[in-house]
């Protein structure tokens, strides 16, 4: 176990010597070294695995807290707005990660084409976990790495063994959570659609009898189901939603706060300005120039 996380680790190393985020060649998957801790950042986790071969980082759902290191992976099953900090990262030993985006519509099509195993005993509904990582797991990763080197084998191959991944990950100790979701029908894919909807739909006023109806549920299950997914109240989603997709606007189109609030939904500037601090640490111009500071330096 201990050679395959350190042949894992050294991968890493290699494709993000010269950048600390990288999009590979193969699609879904991202690779991330920090040499140092970071301070706490408002970001949206897609279904995803994360996977960590050196560091640790903590992720804040709600008031839930869930640390993931080299023994543990992240699954995320759902879209959730979380805030996110690396805790364990050094010059010497850093931070060495990588994320592999899931489709629910594989999952799907894994679990009709199969005959998997009995899902094992699962205690929590929220739409994040973290489970131990087994040598199957470790390997498969590895061997997807591996592709990067020849690229001509990535479009045969990846598929290959990005479903092998699916499969343990069905088959391990948060596999439960992925059937629910990708099971057609389960009120956890009913909340997945929801949620999908919001995330297409977040500057629209937000009714939640509507939303419910289209989820086939009564408004009263519906918030409690959404909850127990997210930890966040369907307004508290949407809320989340607007923040982070105004502070992509004003730091990636140069919007103005105003703006930029306006677009995103709100009416209210000042409610917007308040809101995002209270979300964000600080207004929206200092945090804007303080994030343009941050990526001068670390281009530096």
């Amino acid at each position: 176990m201990e050679g395959t996380r350190e042949a894992l680790r050294k991968s890493i190393a290699r494709w993000t010597d010269k950048e600390s985020r990288l999009e590979t060649a193969i699609p879904s998957l991202w690779l991330s070294r920090l040499e140092e801790p970071t301070e706490p950042m408002s970001g949206m986790y897609e279904p995803s695995i994360c996977l960590v071969a050196q560091g640790a980082k903590r992720v804040l759902l709600g008031d839930d807290t869930y640390v993931y290191d080299a023994q543990h992976y992240l699954i995320t099953s759902v879209h959730l707005p979380t805030v996110v900090q690396v805790v364990e990262a050094s010059r010497e030993k850093p931070y060495l990660g990588l994320m592999l985006k899931l489709d629910v519509r594989e999952i799907a099509q894994l679990m009709g084409d199969s005959h998997l195993p009995p899902p094992r005993a699962q205690q929590s509904s929220r739409g994040m976990a973290t489970g131990r990582v087994t040598l199957p797991l470790l390997t498969a990763f590895q061997r997807l790495i591996d592709l990067l080197d020849d690229e001509q084998d990535i479009p045969i191959l990846a598929p290959i063994i990005q479903r092998e991944i699916i499969y343990r990950l069905l088959v391990g100790d948060q596999g439960g959570r992925l059937r629910e979701i990708a099971a057609t029908g389960s009120q956890s894919h009913q909340i997945a659609r929801a949620i999908e909807w919001l995330k297409g739909n977040f500057s629209q006023p937000l009714r939640i009898d509507d939303l419910a109806a289209q989820a086939r549920m009564s408004s009263s299950t519906f918030h409690h189901h959404f909850r127990s997914m997210t930890a966040l109240s369907p307004l508290q989603f949407q809320k989340q939603l607007r923040l982070q997709e105004a502070r992509r606007l004003m730091l990636m189109e140069h919007l103005d706060a105003a703006t930029a609030a306006f677009q995103v939904g709100y009416e209210s500037p000042s409610q917007f300005s308040r809101e995002y601090s209270r979300l964000f640490g600080a207004p929206p111009l200092r945090d804007i120039t303080q994030l343009r500071q941050m990526a001068v330096g670390g281009r530096a």
